[in-house]
């Protein structure tokens, strides 16, 4: 008879794949995963069959949270220039307060164990901020860019903001304002 499964252990084996994966990379195995979330390997896999299970729902789970901290309260009333930087300074502040998910997430996103279903289902929260960047830059310079090469150089500059703003904290505001101006500049 299998055994019942915990919400909480569950939770704290994938608190557990944070701190690791964060750490070592995608090389973690899943025993360093399971020793720091005080369980057996064994007990592990009664939560996730094998270790691209465990990354794929690790994956999922941290878009969500960087989704919930990044669109959660886009003011609908406002022009698409400050619903970008509500989600803007969402992800900054989100960067800041998760660390050790921001190096997961980055580590977990070069995976070749993610799958395509996986890759979309972690997307579908952001359908609502690829809408707003198509508003955004419907009359811009990036107007008959592809939207993956918007995504993309959106994330390449939020990313340069964030470790400009790690290596010098003290001028974090100006850094974000600057990094907001470059980007908006860029796309409309």
């Amino acid at each position: 008879m299998a055994r019942p499964k915990s919400d909480s252990k569950r939770n704290e084996i994938m608190e557990a794949a944070i701190r690791i994966v964060a750490e070592q990379g995608l090389r973690a195995s899943t025993a360093s995963i399971a020793k720091a979330a005080g369980v057996s390997n064994g007990a592990l896999f009664i939560y996730f069959e094998t270790k691209a299970d465990l990354l794929n729902e690790l994956y999922v789970e941290l878009k969500l949270r960087m989704a919930a901290a990044t669109t959660d309260g886009i003011p609908e009333d406002v022009e698409p220039r400050e619903q970008l930087r509500h989600v803007w300074y969402g992800m900054l502040r989100w960067a800041r307060e998760k660390p050790l998910e921001r190096l997961a997430l980055a580590q977990l996103a070069v995976s070749n164990d993610l799958t395509p279903a996986t890759r979309d289902i972690a997307s579908r929260p952001y359908a609502q901020v690829v809408a707003l960047l198509d508003r955004c830059r419907a009359n811009g310079a990036m107007r008959d860019a592809s939207p993956m090469f918007v995504a993309s150089l959106v994330m390449a500059m939020t990313e340069a903001t964030i470790d400009v703003i790690a290596a010098d904290p003290t001028a974090a505001e100006r850094h974000a304002a600057i990094g907001f101006d470059a980007l908006w500049r860029s796309i409309d």
